[in-house]
């Protein structure tokens, strides 16, 4: 529901929002993981491979069926921040990078004080725990897709998003690690066989990036906005970030104009936080 509020808003507010809908694919021994998705699932439509090959010609052929979901879409994260950061510097707000401070500090001069520090705030926010995540970005200039492909798995699902100038972005990992130092052997052979099974010419792809950084995360992978007097911490997005982010700022900017209460990601001690 979050991110179903939120693409709208990403469609409506950033050049960088593409809507294609994606694309739900499996390996034909893995049939049964595409019945099962398609099971908890809505707004999906059955393709069989005709249809697939209608939407993406490159795939034609390789794939017997799949889930398209029309309504979804994809976001290029890096130029949408540095877009968004520009905006707030044009409607008059500052933007400090790399400066340490303190709530304590902040909040002598603020009304409200923020908190969007993900891990960083565990001191503050204990029930959160770490969920690594790994990347690649690959370019190749034999393949064409035209939307995100997610590629069903038993063990380890992936998605593969089709960026400009023949850049691909095939992700991500979910390790129960607080390390962000470096991509595993194995998660390096499981994103590129993903994108191998793909389509065989991602095998002659040039490695542009790896990336890994460690997501924040509660005990449920639901976010939470958590309300202590002029002190709101905005965290536990997981996977989610980008995806959910405009709703949750919608709520935040409600409970600091209009002292609002949301009970589906705030908990009852915010509540009373509030009330009092």
């Amino acid at each position: 529901a979050l991110g179903a509020e939120s693409i709208t808003w990403w469609l409506r507010h950033c050049p960088h929002t593409v809507r294609n809908g994606s694309l739900v694919l499996t390996q034909g021994r893995d049939a049964v993981d595409l019945h099962r998705f398609a099971q908890r699932t809505t707004h999906h439509r059955h393709l069989n491979r005709d249809d697939i090959a209608a939407l993406e010609p490159d795939l034609a052929g390789r794939f017997h069926q799949a889930l398209y979901f029309a309504y979804e879409a994809q976001l290029d994260p890096r130029k949408s921040l540095a877009y968004l950061a520009q905006k707030i510097i044009t409607l008059g707000g500052r933007l400090h990078f790399n400066r340490e401070t303190s709530v304590t500090e902040l909040s002598t001069r603020c009304d409200f004080v923020i908190d969007c520090t993900g891990l960083a705030a565990r001191d503050e926010l204990p029930q959160l725990r770490g969920v690594k995540g790994e990347m690649l970005l690959l370019r190749s200039f034999d393949v064409q897709l035209n939307r995100p492909i997610r590629m069903l798995h038993p063990r380890v699902p992936v998605y593969i998003v089709p960026r400009e100038a023949g850049l691909f972005m095939v992700g991500a990992t979910m390790i129960e690690s607080d390390d962000d130092k470096s991509v595993s052997a194995r998660s390096m052979l499981e994103l590129l066989n993903a994108a191998y099974a793909l389509h065989p010419a991602f095998g002659e792809a040039e490695i542009i990036e790896i990336g890994t950084q460690v997501r924040p995360a509660f005990a449920d992978n639901l976010p939470r906005i958590i309300k202590h007097a002029r002190h709101l911490h905005i965290n536990g997005f997981y996977r989610h970030g980008y995806l959910v982010a405009p709703a949750l700022a919608r709520m935040t900017a409600d409970i600091v104009l209009h002292n609002h209460y949301f009970p589906e990601v705030m908990d009852e001690h915010s509540s009373q936080r509030q009330s009092a």
